[in-house]
């Protein structure tokens, strides 16, 4: 037949979803802009709503594609190849933050500087013990990781759907807990965002990973949903992989974090 497929590559029929969510990023954008000269933020809302649309519209074709079949093996490989390159980004976007620690912290401005380099933490500044909620809030994330790997090696070795279910549920309760034990030490903070680089830079480190474990929790959430819905085999669990990645990614920045800011930046 004319119009049969005889190749393993995907291609995809046009789509709206890049054009909405360019609208709805500008919006966001401008809105965000208006806020900053405090004209509301009734526009960045509009943005932000669209761009969330977008998200969830564009994600539920890419998983339609997937239950149709259209995701063949080599398509398979072109996603993980693509979300590899995603997490490299990420990796190089937390760099950012890690330099501009580790320049404070080992070259700390003071009264004096650049003839006489200040101290670290600057005084005033009375840093988080790393032995009490920090290091729980580790254990707790490894051990959410460990529960993501569980559920990864029972479907994909095992083809246990129940251990998949218990798994995905145990990593995300403890995703949701690492928030709330974060958001606790926050609210317990001696010292703000702003006025000092200690501050400045804790919080954007950890601030973000904390922004990245919301957001792995929802991906580890999304995919327990599906499971639910049937979704995934031993074969094909792009997404399911993606979103293991993406949590053990949180868990290799967050034990940076915590022996770069918690342990060495205090000291």
């Amino acid at each position: 037949m004319a119009h049969e497929k005889n190749h393993d590559y995907q291609i995809l029929p046009p789509s709206v979803w890049p054009f909405i969510g360019a609208v709805g990023a500008f919006t966001m954008l401008f809105g965000a802009v208006m806020w900053m000269h405090h004209n509301g933020p009734y526009l960045f809302l509009i943005g932000l709503a669209v761009v969330l649309y977008t998200m969830y519209g564009w994600w539920a074709d890419v998983i339609g594609e997937a239950q149709t079949g259209e995701h063949t093996p080599v398509v398979r490989i072109s996603l993980r190849y693509g979300f590899m390159m995603f997490i490299m980004s990420e990796v190089m976007f937390f760099a950012a933050w890690f330099w501009a620690f580790f320049k404070n912290a080992m070259y700390p401005m003071g009264p004096n500087y650049p003839a006489v380099d200040g101290v670290w933490p600057p005084a005033g500044i009375e840093p988080f013990s790393p032995w009490h909620l920090p290091l729980i809030n580790t254990l707790i994330l490894l051990c959410s990781g460990a529960a993501a790997t569980w559920a990864h090696h029972a479907l994909v070795h095992e083809d246990n759907r129940d251990d998949v279910k218990s798994g995905l549920i145990l990593a995300i309760i403890l995703g949701a807990l690492f928030t709330f034990f974060q958001a606790y030490e926050y609210s317990h903070a001696t010292f703000g965002f702003s006025g000092n680089i200690y501050g400045a830079t804790f919080f954007m480190a950890t601030g973000f990973h904390g922004a990245h474990v919301i957001i792995g929790t929802i991906f580890l959430a999304v995919c327990l949903l599906r499971v639910y819905k049937g979704h995934f085999t031993k074969d094909e669990h792009v997404g399911f992989e993606a979103a293991a990645w993406y949590w053990h990614f949180v868990d290799v920045v967050w034990l940076f974090l915590f022996a770069a800011v918690y342990i060495w930046g205090s000291a």
